[in-house]
């Protein structure tokens, strides 16, 4: 048990950068109802750039803007793919997903880079998790005010109409093409500034740490939603349960692996924990519709 209780701020400060990260899918899983698979590969571009940036000698803070701006134009990539040139939006992800990774070899020249907080005067660092935590909530707290904001504007509400019912924001004028593309870009760019932190955090870039992201991202909205989705009925409060999400996510995880699961089945118990979030609306209403005809026959 004690163990657990050390491995909790740990687990805190993952989901909270994750958490960003889950905004980021929450627009356009939830916002923008497009299946993006391109984060697998944004987040890695983020943390690749930023890494990079810092090794270069470039401030922490800007290199993490940079690392939004490459995931912005991840975005771009797969909204072009798919508005311009007709490809299906799983597709489309994918096909990004795919260029991503000799990208972000590119960047890093081999498959990791390291950086030192011993060096560098990093954001985030899991040697200081207290003040991990503390910075990371600052960032989702940030983040989900900016958006607030943005969605409450002419055109993050053409973004919502696209998500909401596309031919009827094409009939009102909207263009949803470049909607589509905006809500992409705005995704992965919060992908990649994800990250950008995290791979402050753990102290370095890896052209794989993006495998599975897409899984954790949305396990962190189902679990947010299914868990806080009656409470929280505010724009603002649904993006803040994607982070709750997020960091219960990551204490699940923990949990698992203090009972002795092996860190190889961490990828099969994550897709089990979202299939059993995304069944259980499904299978709660069969139960109550099940309830109420067997009245009805009574």
């Amino acid at each position: 048990m004690m163990s657990l209780i050390n491995a909790l701020p740990g687990s805190i400060a993952q989901g909270l950068i994750w958490g960003i990260m889950a905004i980021g899918i929450y627009v356009t899983y939830k916002v923008l109802d497009y299946a993006d698979l391109t984060v697998d590969g944004s987040i890695a571009t983020g943390g690749a750039v930023a890494v990079m940036g810092i090794l270069g000698g470039m401030n922490p803070y800007l290199a993490l803007a940079l690392a939004f701006l490459a995931g912005m134009l991840a975005g771009l990539v797969t909204g072009i793919f798919h508005t311009a040139f007709g490809i299906p939006s799983i597709l489309s992800g994918i096909l990004t997903q795919l260029g991503l990774y000799s990208v972000n070899m590119r960047i890093l020249g081999k498959s990791n880079q390291a950086v030192s907080v011993d060096t560098y005067s990093l954001i985030v660092s899991l040697r200081y998790i207290k003040e991990a935590c503390l910075t990371a909530a600052i960032f989702c707290a940030v983040v989900i005010g900016v958006l607030y904001w943005f969605f409450g504007t002419e055109l993050g509400a053409a973004v919502r109409a696209t998500g909401c019912n596309e031919r009827m924001a094409r009939a009102q004028g909207i263009s949803t093409s470049r909607q589509k593309v905006l809500g992409l870009m705005l995704s992965n760019g919060l992908v990649g500034m994800a990250g950008g932190l995290y791979a402050q955090y753990q102290g370095s870039a890896d052209v794989n740490m993006g495998r599975g992201a897409i899984v954790i991202g949305l396990a962190a909205v189902i679990i947010g939603e299914v868990i806080f989705g009656k409470i929280f009925q505010n724009f603002a409060l649904r993006m803040l349960a994607a982070v709750f999400g997020a960091i219960i996510y990551f204490i699940v995880i923990a949990l698992v692996l203090q009972l002795g699961l092996s860190t190889n089945d961490l990828k099969l118990f994550s897709a089990l924990i979202v299939a059993l979030f995304l069944a259980l609306p499904h299978l709660k209403g069969k139960y109550f519709e099940g309830r109420k005809g067997g009245r009805a026959d009574a």
